[in-house]
């Protein structure tokens, strides 16, 4: 598998200046499961990513390319989405057990910092500086879906209940606009993030005619990226709501994306239907969380 893995530290390296926002390959395909997702980077820049080898487990590719189980989780639960709090600790949406779990990273133990009974599946999680999440929360059968914000205690508010198959969702770099999208409906949606972490005068940013979205991140400069779920790209969208480019990549079952490398320009994307992880430079880093 090595071989296979060859290019990743030159990837998660930054090198170089101008994104040239082709897909190349960045692990071997078949690795994951079809439920691949979550990819996140921790802060010595090894890449986690859900559903390793099978179901309910966290994989880890280090800077240096080796690829390796991190963690097997709770009997029946099944992460979806990854993010890392101020101490470094990961935080994993378990959407059959309606739990986010959190998991030491030096000694593995996996606990639950929240469970509610009123979560019908978490499934994508963003984070602030003051470790406050917010996840989307959708019932795909219904096409419904709710929001919600999960304080460092673990309680967890409801902002919105009454929303479509909510997915990906990112905050902007000054952390004031919550970006929602909805799957099946094809919305995305900003909200106003007041100091307190409610979430206020919502307004519809872009909708698209066809395809679905999946997982959204934001770069530094505010705009949004986002998975499209059955076309194979990744959508780059302005703060004010305008599709500026599209990024072709090789799988059309892209679930979710981040950001990483020494310079944060280094996008990797994971494809459901390749069972692996694409990449590409971008021109402007990620936000940084």
């Amino acid at each position: 598998m090595k071989h296979l893995l060859a290019l990743l530290p030159l990837l998660l390296a930054g090198c170089g200046h101008t994104a040239d926002l082709r897909s190349t390959d960045l692990t071997a395909m078949e690795l994951f499961t079809k439920n691949i997702e979550g990819p996140a980077f921790d802060r010595e820049g090894n890449l986690y990513v859900v559903n390793f080898q099978r179901t309910g487990t966290i994989g880890r590719v280090s800077p240096e390319g080796a690829v390796e189980l991190f963690v097997t989780l709770p009997e029946s639960s099944n992460g979806n989405a990854i993010q890392f709090d101020s101490r470094g600790r990961m935080l994993i949406a378990d959407w059959p057990r309606h739990n986010v779990l959190r998991v030491d990273m030096h000694t593995r133990a996996v606990d639950t910092l929240c469970h509610n009974d009123a979560f019908n599946q978490p499934n994508d999680l963003c984070i602030d500086a003051k470790d406050r999440l917010y996840a989307s929360d959708p019932h795909w059968k219904s096409g419904t879906g709710q929001l919600w914000r999960i304080d460092p205690d673990g309680r967890a508010t409801r902002l919105e209940d009454s929303m479509g198959t909510t997915n990906g969702l990112c905050l902007s770099p000054d952390e004031r606009t919550l970006y929602v999208n909805e799957s099946v409906q094809r919305n995305v949606w900003r909200y106003d993030v007041a100091v307190d972490g409610s979430v206020s005068n919502k307004r519809l940013l872009i909708a698209f005619p066809d395809f679905g979205m999946d997982g959204m991140k934001c770069d530094r400069d505010g705009n949004l990226y986002i998975a499209r779920h059955g076309k194979g790209t990744v959508a780059v969208v302005s703060p004010e709501g305008v599709l500026m480019r599209e990024v072709t990549l090789t799988g059309k079952l892209c679930t979710n994306l981040a950001f990483g490398g020494a310079d944060g320009r280094t996008v990797v994307v994971t494809m459901a239907d390749r069972k692996g992880i694409e990449t590409f430079r971008n021109d402007i880093p990620g936000k940084g969380r």
